[in-house]
């Protein structure tokens, strides 16, 4: 079968992002007052739940003793994660943090030979834009006929709801799409929406459970490898 379309995840995959949020995150907590430092062992662990105001949510609830809660919690993570956000879109648009190999390259060659390309993640919208105003300049979003990303489905990876919804913009089956990810909560995600998965792994990841994947890749470098393998018609 023809593939007709291709669904990006966004932090790993398009780009090594994942320390640059951590230091957000600890840049947020200075900004406030807080004690709290994620360093990258921690972070590796904080990564098993998706979404950053989730993330903000699993450290109190699961890795502090003797906190208290502000009584308005919800609005508190709001907040932490705003300003998190502001200080890694900062980062950004410094242009310290490069899409990874291959990556421009696949999304310039699949949306010229006609292929439908969409985005499915749980960061947010600016920081889709921020990092792919930065790596496809500024028209970045022509290249995408669906941005599925941040709270705009209830339930974030792995379950399936983001994939579903991309979908159902594009109007396309499963079968007609392959999806590209670097983390098992992105892989259970996009395998429950029925779509053939690539990985592409990064430091945080390279040690999870691919059971499942049609191929894992240490990153897109060999390009025209990748497009034999998934059997796309580019070259």
């Amino acid at each position: 079968m023809t593939i007709k379309a291709i669904i990006f995840d966004v932090d790993g995959t398009l780009a090594d992002t994942e320390d640059a949020h951590r230091i957000a995150f600890n840049k947020a907590f200075a900004d406030n007052g807080l004690d709290w430092n994620w360093d990258a062992a921690l972070y590796d662990k904080l990564l098993k739940v998706t979404g950053g105001k989730e993330r903000i949510k699993f450290f109190v609830e699961d890795f502090l003793t003797g906190y208290t809660k502000p009584e308005n919690f919800d609005d508190f993570v709001k907040h932490l994660h705003k300003v998190k956000t502001a200080h890694y879109t900062t980062m950004l648009a410094g242009g310290h943090i490069p899409l990874r190999p291959g990556i421009k390259q696949l999304i310039v060659d699949a949306h010229a030979a006609g292929l439908t390309l969409a985005i499915a993640t749980t960061t947010t919208p600016e920081n889709v834009s921020a990092l792919l105003e930065v790596g496809l300049g500024k028209d970045w979003a022509n290249y995408f006929s669906a941005n599925g990303c941040g709270d705009i489905v209830p339930l974030k990876k792995p379950a399936p709801d983001i994939y579903n919804w991309v979908l159902n913009e594009l109007k396309l089956a499963p079968q007609d799409c392959i999806a590209l990810e670097d983390s098992n909560n992105g892989l259970r995600s996009s395998l429950a929406a029925g779509i053939k998965t690539y990985i592409t792994i990064n430091h945080y990841t390279r040690h999870q459970d691919f059971t499942g994947a049609a191929r894992v890749f240490d990153d897109l470098s060999d390009l025209p490898g990748f497009y034999r393998t998934a059997g796309l018609p580019l070259a």
